[in-house]
């Protein structure tokens, strides 16, 4: 499924080897964006610049990165390939292009001394000329897992994966890449306790402790910087929804939310689509 708001593009960079890539979002001008972070462990970039109370108004791409806090230097080739396209915030020493970035921990996943870098991320938005792919292990998911609590052996194949809803002209779609400590829940069965009776054992599951599950809510809706805070807000509220337990302290769930302000809309609807989205999105990742 294409990501269906006009001038959006996607790109990704991936090591199949390494086990590690890079997903990147380039939105239009004007594109307004917010963020909230509810894992205890996040690797962010750009992201106090969100804050409805700054002065930062717009984004340029949002990049979504494996490799940890290492992976953060992706952003610096995104940077490189928008400043050649003329984009960013106009300053006295020319345009800063602006982009927000999350990663996760896949250095466990394969190579531990695999990581996006610059040139990987550069690699990552001169794709975003292309194809548009959503769904698989690729780019940011390509060392993605899930039910990391269930040890090395037993864990499952995670992922990138997007989901959108649709009422009348108004879009809002969920781009999640699932690195979850805990299982994909479909919605259908009780809540298991076992996941977080392994949260009291940290040094007998010191291994299994290497994941986060990030993503991009993108709507055409017309939001101010509180209203994709708002929608950040759902985004977290549809991950607790599909994944059991979710935010844990070693985690770094968090979610992007980006607006291209086209269609006049309602921010508790777009909400209520973000929550929808981003449960769709993980959903479909489940074995």
């Amino acid at each position: 499924m294409a990501i269906g708001i006009a001038g959006v593009r996607l790109g990704h960079w991936s090591d199949t080897e390494g086990e590690t890539g890079c997903t990147v979002l380039i939105v239009p001008e004007g594109t307004v964006g917010s963020a909230e972070v509810r894992g205890g462990a996040p690797a962010s970039r750009e992201l106090d610049a969100l804050a409805p109370d700054k002065t930062l108004s717009s984004v340029d791409a949002v990049l979504l990165t494996g490799g940890s806090a290492f992976g953060l230097a992706a952003a610096d080739g995104v940077m490189r390939y928008l400043e050649e396209e003329g984009r960013g915030v106009m300053t006295p020493g020319g345009r800063v292009p602006i982009v927000p970035t999350l990663a996760l921990f896949d250095l466990g996943a394969g190579d531990r001394t695999a990581r996006p870098t610059a040139e990987h991320g550069y690699a990552a938005a001169r794709a975003s000329t292309g194809e548009q792919v959503t769904h698989g292990r690729i780019g940011a998911g390509t060392g993605a897992y899930t039910a990391h609590w269930r040890g090395p052996e037993q864990r499952r194949p995670g992922g990138i994966a997007y989901a959108q809803r649709q009422l009348g002209d108004l879009v809002v779609g969920a781009l999640c890449v699932v690195n979850a400590f805990g299982d994909i829940d479909d919605g259908t069965s009780d809540i298991s306790l076992d996941a977080v009776a392994v949260l009291a054992r940290p040094f007998e599951f010191a291994e299994s402790r290497t994941h986060t599950t990030i993503g991009v809510v993108v709507t055409n809706a017309r939001l101010d910087k509180m209203g994709c805070h708002i929608a950040a807000q759902g985004a977290h509220d549809g991950l607790a929804r599909a994944l059991t337990p979710p935010h844990t302290r070693f985690d770094g769930d968090g979610f992007i939310a980006v607006a291209t302000g086209e269609v006049g809309a309602d921010i508790d609807t777009v909400r209520l689509m973000a929550l929808a989205s981003v449960t769709e999105s993980i959903r479909s990742l489940a074995p």
